[in-house]
């Protein structure tokens, strides 16, 4: 026989998620009770926290999952309707936009690693592939980042000559080629060495330096000068 949970309106004040945050902050409140806030209320035999955990299960408490969960994936669960499931969806998008412009502060290049650092929350956990390039001053601080190509599942194609036409509109000296591999893999492909020589070789004939090309994966990178292609 079920048996209804108690619901969080019947709660302690300070167990109660929106005046646990009111009352203690934001930072003391669980994954599960910050989505409970989201969603407002569970179903009939969870509350707005249990179904926030249960959903979080499912997931393995991974909120870059969760940021991956379509909205009819969400309404799998009982109690997520349409207006909560994109709550949550929002909410997610929102987390990676502000990791995006946190990057942003990172302003000097000084390894692979710090390319990673600001491109990551760009493109690392995309479905699908995007070519983009970071434009930078002779103190190798980044002057512009731009999306050079948007591809399927597969690849994408990449226009030399906008590449450089921006670099003069930047004034830049110098440009980092980044793109993403959606299927995790950390390896160069052939097309990937092939249009790097291609940027490169146009780069040199320009006075513009390509100072490395980073391929990017939810879980890693790959530079080409740490690997010693370049």
């Amino acid at each position: 026989m079920e048996q209804n949970s108690i619901p969080i309106t019947h709660w302690a004040e300070d167990d109660k998620p929106r005046e646990k945050l009111m009352l203690k902050g934001k930072s003391v409140l669980s994954d599960a009770e910050l989505i409970a806030i989201l969603i407002g209320s569970g179903n009939r035999n969870e509350s707005a926290v249990d179904l926030s955990k249960r959903i979080l299960a499912s997931v393995d408490h991974n909120l870059n999952t969760l940021g991956k969960l379509s909205i009819s994936q969400l309404m799998n669960f009982k109690g997520i309707g349409e207006a909560k499931a994109i709550s949550i969806i929002s909410a997610m998008e929102l987390g990676r936009r502000r990791r995006s412009e946190d990057a942003v502060e990172l302003t000097k290049v000084t390894s692979s690693k710090a390319v990673f650092d600001v491109m990551h929350p760009i493109i690392g956990e995309l479905s699908h592939e995007e070519f983009w390039v970071l434009f930078l001053n002779n103190s190798n601080k980044i002057l512009f980042k731009k999306q050079l190509s948007k591809g399927g599942m597969t690849g994408t194609m990449v226009d030399i000559r906008i590449v450089f036409k921006t670099a003069f509109e930047q004034n830049a000296t110098s440009i980092i080629l980044v793109h993403n591999h959606p299927s995790g893999k950390l390896r160069a492909s052939d097309a990937d060495i092939l249009i790097t020589k291609k940027i490169k070789t146009a780069g040199q004939q320009l006075d513009i330096s390509v100072l490395d090309h980073l391929i990017i994966t939810e879980n890693g990178y790959y530079s080409f000068v740490d690997e010693g292609i370049f």
